[in-house]
């Protein structure tokens, strides 16, 4: 493109509004942007960035944005059915659509549209008129119909997407993507195959690849119709029955090009835009990171721009700043308001953000013996007191202290620096502090508190008293924004803080660590961490109070956080000798599948390249009639859901399917693991993360374990390299068995999977038993496995289609497994329903610790986003509720080893399992009470009791 534009004085640039909108909308789906006002701002969002990319990267002379309009088309009045069935909008994109209007018109940028026409309509009209004054035009849209206007000036610019680049496509590719001689004759292969998104009927039996290979033998849909003698049996009758269809649908996929709209250039021209009024919108979306990069004036030279904002806090890096979009000089709509909110020191959210110069502030420098002594007197004093730790670096093995900030009163705060070059001093300083560390009386209140906790226990420091951390607030409140301490600090406190940046310079070779910089040049932002994080803490626990969700806090997430920073701080031992034999092993079973693969496939080829794959399959073997599917790129699709269909049939793709599990086994945890073998003391530590699932699961990262395989042979055979740390210890493996059936059975009444719970049957035979109507001494094996992916599955709000494809049953057989299983457990489905319907008039569904996930598209009119919050709505809270036993379970069994001063180390949890590093001797002491621990952590209302499973064994695989 770079190219293009230096060639090219006039680029026009016209953006199909619907067609982007769109595309941001679902992009954002399943991750929704939903802002502190609960409006979901992921198509504003997604369009805003997607048009600011075009405008710097392509640099544009002329642009313009056509929307449809609101009226009936010229094409309802051919055909009464088109688009009758497309969904109704969702109701997000109808709350999005104005701001967008609003973005774009503050950009200075045109709207286009015309009553009777659609976008499409108008973008083709002005590109043709353009190309005839010399424009070079881009349609910018993901619309393959647009393929029909291409020429040697007229282009479309797909922009970039879900990690692809944007990309341009000229008439050689869509020649080539739809192989045919001439651009124009897209429109007959798009009216022979129709579009069933717009209603557009097409001739049945007519697929793309059919349309394409009649197309290239026949020229056009009108000469197709003419030589219909010469085609064979059912595709000769449709084509004869459905020509006029066929020659309608032809017209419906046609852009017509002779909208009545003058082309003016001078009206498209691009023009600096109106700052102050983007400002405003930004503000009002919470666009922060957004304004920050397009706006001039966001930040001044003394905190440039950090685009990832503060995340969990550490390190304090981001990426460094941009200059303005549009090099205007600074906003005055900045102007700072003299009066003090009435949320904390920084003032109210409304109005203009603040920054540090903007209020009063005390901070001051604690570098003396005397200086500490007294702060540490009035810390003592106090009931509850934020702290922050500087450090040299993100991982908290390596990472070195350099100063600790503390903060009891708004606007005042104190940072106490130390020599991170000097460890005996450091830890001397350090030891200063631990009468307040130790004071169980004083709530310690943090951002992120554990990465603080767990750099402090390398100074053999542990915090105890009870602890508020203000990012796991907030990811109560509201699960599915943001938790970063800029991003609350922005959105609640209406104050942005200093950046990184100002202090350790842009990222890059020459950027500096917390350690090069003078303690009185760090003090004022490591005494703003603390200051922000207090205020922070004022404004939530009043909202938590307000939602119910104060004592879940306080007894379940805030807890948790020492237990998480201890087990992070231990690690667990891996065998990287065994992992490297078993990568050897893994390696033979590739190469050995490799040679099968290419013996089915009668040659070599690039097993891991998808583009020789579908060729292989699809053009040379000839495989998956009705199964084939191309990606939007014009390749075959070879996905696990593709080859899975294939599997059945055709060995080849059963044996490329294992090549994928055992590469990637290989390549995600065989090799991998023991590069990430901590030097200080040869264990992996994982990070273990309380506000990043929607659940209230934990995740971890760097590695993560939780998605260590378990069920194939050779998945579980990695288990075999997570060992103890000496020959004193086993690993002793504790798992919950079935909790969320459990949950479920109690949560819906069902009096038959209760019973069996009480009685300790295997509940899938008794499932199986009730289902297929026969004794429970008679259900065989494929009954009860049957059974088990039903119970499973409907937590999961499973349907006849996946019960078919996991079981590899017909779908009739599915469906009546189904129904029969709701027949005998009504008090299940009668569960399920009430689940959605009270989800419908709350908008959330909340776990049995009143834990909530908001399910904002419970009412959506769009079928396929409500059907996946009516899922959620169901597990959300089946498991939830999971999540939060097993997190108190692990507090209390914490606790209960601190207590009893044992040497057994709690070191994973993954899933439903805990894993312990226990003391040999110690085991027959602790089996019991884990499992009474586990067992009692939460009582469910029915009484349904949990069951735990207790194994040990010199590796993982062994105990588990």
């Amino acid at each position: 493109m770079t190219d293009t534009a230096a060639s090219s004085p006039k680029k026009l640039f016209l953006l199909d509004a619907f067609a982007l909108i769109y595309r941001s909308h679902f992009a954002f789906s399943k991750n929704p942007r939903i802002n502190s006002k609960g409006m979901n701002t992921g198509a504003v969002l997604g369009f805003t960035n997607t048009l600011v990319e075009v405008l710097q990267k392509e640099k544009p002379s002329h642009i313009g944005v056509c929307f449809d309009a609101a009226k009936k088309t010229f094409r309802h009045d051919q055909f009464a059915e088109y688009k009758a069935q497309r969904q109704a909008m969702p109701e997000d994109i109808g709350v999005a659509i104005p701001y967008i209007k609003k973005i774009i018109q503050a950009f200075h940028i045109p709207i286009l549209m015309m009553d009777g026409f659609e976008a499409d309509d108008v973008i083709g009209t002005l590109a043709q008129k353009a190309e005839k004054e010399d424009f070079e035009v881009f349609m910018m849209t993901p619309d393959k119909d647009y393929c029909q206007l291409v020429t040697d000036k007229i282009k479309i610019y797909r922009p970039a997407f879900m990690g692809n680049a944007a990309e341009v496509l000229d008439v050689d590719h869509v020649l080539k993507r739809f192989e045919i001689e001439r651009v124009e004759q897209v429109i007959d292969i798009l009216g022979l195959q129709g579009d069933a998104s717009d209603n557009i009927p097409g001739i049945p039996g007519i697929g793309e690849k059919t349309a394409k290979t009649l197309i290239q033998k026949y020229g056009s849909v009108e000469n197709l119709i003419a030589n219909v003698d010469e085609l064979k049996g059912k595709q000769q009758e449709n084509v004869r029955n459905f020509a006029e269809q066929g020659l309608l649908s032809k017209e419906l996929a046609t852009i017509h090009v002779n909208v009545p709209l003058d082309f003016e250039p001078d009206k498209l021209v691009l023009d600096a835009p109106d700052e102050a009024k983007l400002r405003e919108l930004f503000d009002e979306l919470e666009f922060r990171q957004l304004a920050a990069r397009v706006l001039s004036g966001g930040r001044d030279d003394r905190a440039p721009v950090a685009p990832a904002g503060r995340g969990a806090r550490r390190p304090k890096v981001a990426p460094a700043g941009q200059a303005s979009l549009f090099g205007s000089p600074g906003d005055e709509a900045l102007a700072i308001a003299s009066e003090e909110g009435e949320t904390g020191h920084f003032g109210a959210p409304s109005g203009p953000r603040r920054r540090l110069e903007d209020v009063p502030y005390n901070y001051h420098l604690m570098d003396t013996p005397e200086l500490r002594k007294s702060l540490l007197e009035f810390l003592l004093q106090q009931t509850e007191v934020s702290f922050d730790t500087e450090t040299t670096g993100l991982d908290t093995m390596t990472a070195r202290l350099v100063g600790l900030s503390f903060c009891w009163l708004p606007g005042e705060a104190y940072y106490v620096p130390v020599p991170p070059d000097d460890q005996a001093a450091t830890q001397a300083i350090v030891n200063e502090f631990c009468p307040f560390f130790e004071a169980e009386s004083i709530l310690k209140i943090g951002q992120n508190i554990k990465y603080d906790l767990t750099i402090l226990r390398h100074y053999q420091v542990e915090v105890k008293g009870p602890l508020f951390d203000t990012m796991l607030a907030h990811y109560l409140i509201e699960p599915d924004m943001r938790h970063n301490m800029d991003v609350l600090a922005e959105t609640y406190l209406h104050y942005e803080p200093i950046s990184i940046l100002a202090i350790i310079g842009p990222k890059g070779k020459k950027q500096k660590t917390m350690a090069d910089i003078p303690p009185a040049e760090v003090k004022d932002y490591a005494c703003e961490d603390a200051d922000v994080t207090l205020q922070l803490k004022h404004v939530f626990e009043p909202m938590l109070k307000e939602l119910g969700l104060l004592q879940l806090l306080n007894e379940v997430e805030n807890p948790l956080v020492p237990v998480l920073s201890a087990i992070e701080y231990e690690g667990v031992r891996i065998d990287s000798g065994a992992m490297n034999e078993y990568s050897a092993q893994l390696q033979g079973y590739i190469t050995e599948l490799e040679s099968q693969i290419f013996a089915e496939a009668g040659g070599p080829f690039n097993i891991g390249s998808p583009k020789q794959l579908g060729e292989v399959l699809f053009d040379k073997l000839d495989l998956g009639k009705g199964k084939i599917k191309k990606t939007k790129t014009g390749q075959y699709a070879t996905g696990e859901e593709i080859l899975s269909q294939l599997a059945a049939d055709n060995p080849i793709a059963a044996l490329i399917l294992e090549h994928r599990q055992l590469t990637k086994l290989r390549s995600t945890y065989v090799e991998a693991l023991p590069q990430l073998v901590c030097e200080l003391d040869g264990r992996v530590h994982t990070s273990f993360n309380q506000a990043v699932t929607a659940t209230g699961r934990l995740s971890s990262t760097n590695p993560n374990l939780q998605n260590i395989p378990i069920r194939t042979d050779k998945g579980r055979e990695i288990r075999k390299a997570f060992v103890p740390r000496d020959e004193q210890h086993v690993l002793l493996a504790a798992d919950y068995s079935q909790i969320e059936l459990r949950i479920m059975a109690d949560f819906s009444g069902d009096k038959t999977m209760i019973e069996s719970f009480r009685q300790g049957l295997d509940i899938h035979a008794s499932t199986a038993s009730k289902v297929f109507k026969v004794p429970l001494e008679e259900v065989d094996g494929n009954m009860r496995r049957k059974a088990k992916m039903v119970n499973f599955g409907i937590i999961y709000g499973i349907s006849a289609f996946g019960l078919a494809q996991r079981l590899g049953i017909g779908r009739k057989e599915a469906t009546d497994i189904i129904e029969a299983y709701f027949a005998e457990f009504g008090a299940v489905k009668a569960f399920m329903d009430e689940s959605i319907n009270r989800a419908r008039e709350l908008e959330y569904a909340e776990t049995l610790l009143k834990r909530r996930r908001y399910l904002r598209d419970i009412n959506s009119r769009n079928a396929t986003l409500r059907g996946y919050t009516e899922r959620n709505a169901i597990n959300a809270p089946i498991q939830g509720t999971a999540a939060d036993i097993i997190k108190k379970a692990m507090i209390d069994i914490y606790a209960w080893l601190q207590e009893e001063k044992l040497g057994t180390k709690m070191i994973l949890q993954v899933h439903d399992e805990l894993v312990f590093d226990a003391v040999q001797e110690e085991v027959e002491y602790i089996t019991p009470k884990i499992k009474e621990l586990m067992t009692q952590a939460l009582l469910l209302p029915r009484g349904v009791p949990l069951e735990v499973e207790v194994g040990t064994g010199k590796n993982w695989l062994e105990a588990h």
